[in-house]
Parts: structure tokens; C-alpha cells; sequence
């Protein structure tokens, strides 16, 4: 039997459902198969999943090819139409063991892709392993009750919804007993984490209770955060929590607010820098990430450099730059577009501009000492995030002096 090669597209969230889905087939017996687990924030993004199905097909020509994914979920008819795919399956189905046993010789119908917004729960997924990484991901919360007016995403994930806080803290007990000194909470809107559950317990509260009941957990980060919605005891935790580590990735988006407006988010420019602010006061090293989207419709130049400064001002060392993708029957396809090429020139000058502040941040880690995780030999990352060069066992973690910056990578003094 040959386990099904799984390829995937996206964020976070989406690579943890990867590892469910590895483990509901093999628990159904599927094997040669390839399943491809789509991303539905751009149009790029859709393209490039539609490409690596014509691959596959290519390269296993008798392979059963299975499409799931927010792409999926929003355009199940783009994978239907393409000769290439088997079955199209929908973001609640991929995560059912039935969905991969009955390929027989009657088989299921080829799209099984159901209402999302009638999905009311998110079940633990209680995923054991990762291949080949040192981290985990734990899947705390999906779906999105925002409705920004760029975005596809709540019609591929569904309204919010929140895994029970016993469960994540069951299921990362098993993750660190199986040997992960790591975990990474993962969900779509996290910060809203909660609000659906008895009590309504708040993303801040499920840290606190994480690493008050699981103490044998070594380091716990977040994936991305709306930080208008930071609550108290998430900025408690900030401060006094050493194994939260000190890199949180921001939802911004933009830098200026007639933009941030139109595309209905609920922050400032100003909020973005407050909160970088507040948590550096609180937690000095901190390192910060952002999301931000260039070429939304109307934007102006100015509008543009307010973007391209908060990078500074706010200190982010990490950007994720999105070139801005008309995705249809979001609010935002509906407005005035840019051109092409004024996007792409932009989102190459933001890049630039985030690489620099990316080598300022690295630079001024030289001499220190940095906790490092060890995810592969030769690979490791500190409590901040910053990638180093350094020889050692996968899943370990090491102290270490930094003495140089090369390219985007640390190099550190091989421990002992």
C-alpha cells in the first residue's frame, strides 16, 4: 500500500488540516493517491494549485487525484471541469475518514462540497504527528465572522467556531508527550477564539490555562493575530509567560486608514503601532509580523507609502506582502482596480522595504545569546522567529551566541 502523497497550499491552519487528512486516509485504506489541499486568498493562489493538479496527473497517470481546500470549498466547479481530478471535496468533508473509503467500484458522487456557513462546530482533530518538522500546529479555531471586503475566506471556512478549551489542552498534552518541544496555536480569526463556546473563555485565558496545565510544554507561539482584539489576559500572558514566545504576526493589512476602512477592517494605523508598542514595553526583543495587502482598489500613492512606512514605525521584521487579487463576489472586486504592473512595482518596493527591516532586526541580535530550536540539521529558529544556521538534533533545543548575519540567516556559535 502506498500512503497518499498530500500536497498543500496556504497557511497554517490548512497544513495542520493536511496532517488530519494524512491521517483520516490512512484510517479509511486509501492508497495511491494524491490530494491536494487548496488555498483561496488569490487568484495566484488558485492558479497555482490548478497547475500542480495538471502536474501530478502527469507524473501519476494512475493515481486518484482528490481536490479539497477553501478553493474547493468557494470554486468547486474551476476543479470539477478539469478532466485531471477524481473528486472534489469540501473543507468539513475532507476531515471525515468517510470520504476517502468509498472510491470502490461504484463510488461516491465526484463533488461533495456542503453549505460551510451551516457548520456550527470544529472538532479536535487530535493529529499526533508532523512529518518532518520539530513544531506542531493546534488547530484551536476556524471560520470568520468579519466580513472584509477583499476577502473570500469565511465562504470557504464558515462563521467562527472554537475548538473546546479541554480538548486543546488534551490534545497538546499528546503532542508534547509524542515529542514536539513546540506548538503553534493555528486558526483563521484566533483572536475571536471563544466567543461561541459556554463562558465565552478568551484566547488570552486558553494560553494562561495551556501552559498552567501542560508544564512539560516547552515553547508555545502563535500564528496570526487580529490585535485590536488582544485581550487582557493575552497581553498578561505576554508579559509573564517566558514559553510564549516573543513573535506575534499581525493581521494588518495596510497602513493607511481610508484603505483599512474600504476594506472594513476594525483597526487604525495607529492601533497597529500601539500595539507593538504596548508589547515591547511588555516583553522587550519581541519581534512582530504582518500581513499587508498592496494595490487595493483606489489606492494612491501616499495611500501606499503609509504602508510602506508603518513597516518602520510599527518595527515589523516580518512581512507577508499580498499583491491585491480581485476574488469574486467579495465587495472589493466590485470597486476601481489598479493596474497590474502599478501593484507588482509596489508590493517589490514593500518587499524591499521588509527585507531591510528584516536585516536591521537580525543585526541587532548579534552578540546575544539565543534559545534556538533545532528543526532539521543545520536549521533552527530563536524564540523571536529570526532563521539560523546551526548543526544539531532535529526537535532539540540549544543556547547559542550570534556572531553574524548571512543573507536572512543567523550564524551562531556551534554549541558544544
Amino acid at each position: 500500500m502506498t500512503a497518499p502523497q498530500i500536497i498543500t497550499f496556504g497557511c497554517r491552519l490548512n497544513a495542520y488540516e493536511s496532517e488530519a487528512i494524512r491521517a483520516r486516509a490512512a484510517e479509511a485504506g486509501l492508497d495511491n493517491a494524491v490530494i491536494v489541499n487548496t488555498c483561496a486568498v488569490t487568484a495566484e493562489a488558485v492558479r497555482q494549485s490548478r497547475q500542480a493538479i495538471r502536474r501530478m496527473r502527469r507524473e501519476s497517470p494512475n493515481a486518484r487525484i482528490i481536490v479539497t481546500g477553501c478553493a474547493a470549498q468557494t470554486e468547486p466547479e474551476t476543479y470539477a471541469a478539469m478532466a485531471e481530478v477524481d473528486s472534489v471535496l469540501g473543507n468539513r468533508e475532507k476531515l471525515e475518514t468517510a470520504s476517502y473509503a468509498d472510491f470502490g467500484v461504484t463510488g461516491a458522487e465526484r463533488v461533495r462540497v456542503n453549505d460551510i456557513m451551516s457548520v456550527r462546530e470544529t472538532a479536535s482533530q487530535l493529529v499526533d504527528s508532523f512529518e518532518g518538522r520539530a513544531r506542531a500546529f493546534l488547530q484551536v479555531q476556524n471560520g470568520c465572522d468579519h466580513r472584509c471586503t477583499f476577502c473570500i475566506i469565511p465562504y470557504g471556512r464558515g462563521n467562527s467556531r472554537s475548538v473546546p478549551m479541554g480538548s486543546v489542552i488534551e490534545e497538546a498534552r499528546r503532542l508534547t508527550d509524542s515529542g514536539f518541544p513546540e506548538i503553534v496555536l493555528t486558526g483563521v480569526d484566533m483572536t475571536a477564539y471563544g466567543a461561541d463556546l459556554p463562558g465565552a473563555p478568551t484566547l488570552g485565558q486558553l494560553v494562561r490555562k495551556l501552559l498552567k496545565l501542560v508544564p512539560e510544554l516547552k515553547r508555545l507561539r502563535l500564528s496570526s493575530i487580529d490585535s485590536i482584539e488582544a485581550d487582557g489576559d493575552l497581553m498578561h500572558a505576554i508579559a509573564e509567560e517566558e514559553r510564549l514566545m516573543p513573535h506575534f504576526h499581525l493581521s494588518a493589512q495596510s497602513g493607511d486608514d481610508m484603505i483599512l476602512k474600504r476594506m472594513k477592517r476594525r483597526h487604525s494605523r495607529a492601533d497597529t503601532i500601539r500595539f507593538c508598542e504596548d508589547v515591547r514595553r511588555l516583553r522587550p526583543g519581541a519581534a512582530f509580523g504582518a500581513d499587508l495587502i498592496v494595490g487595493f482598489p483606489t489606492e494612491t500613492e501616499p495611500m501606499f507609502e503609509n504602508s510602506l512606512a508603518l513597516i518602520e514605525e510599527a518595527g515589523l521584521s516580518y512581512t507577508h506582502v499580498f499583491p491585491y487579487s480581485a476574488r469574486k463576489g467579495t465587495p472589493a472586486a466590485r470597486m476601481p482596480q489598479l493596474q497590474r504592473d502599478v501593484i507588482k512595482e509596489r508590493a517589490a518596493r514593500l518587499r524591499l522595504k521588509g527585507a531591510t527591516q528584516l536585516d536591521r532586526h537580525l543585526r541587532s541580535l548579534i552578540g546575544s545569546e539565543q534559545q534556538l530550536l533545532i528543526e532539521k540539521d543545520g536549521f533552527g529558529r530563536t524564540q523571536c522567529f529570526a532563521q539560523a544556521d546551526i548543526a544539531g538534533a532535529p526537535a532539540s533545543i540549544v543556547r547559542a551566541r550570534v556572531t553574524a548575519v548571512v543573507g536572512a540567516r543567523l550564524r551562531v556559535d556551534q554549541p558544544a
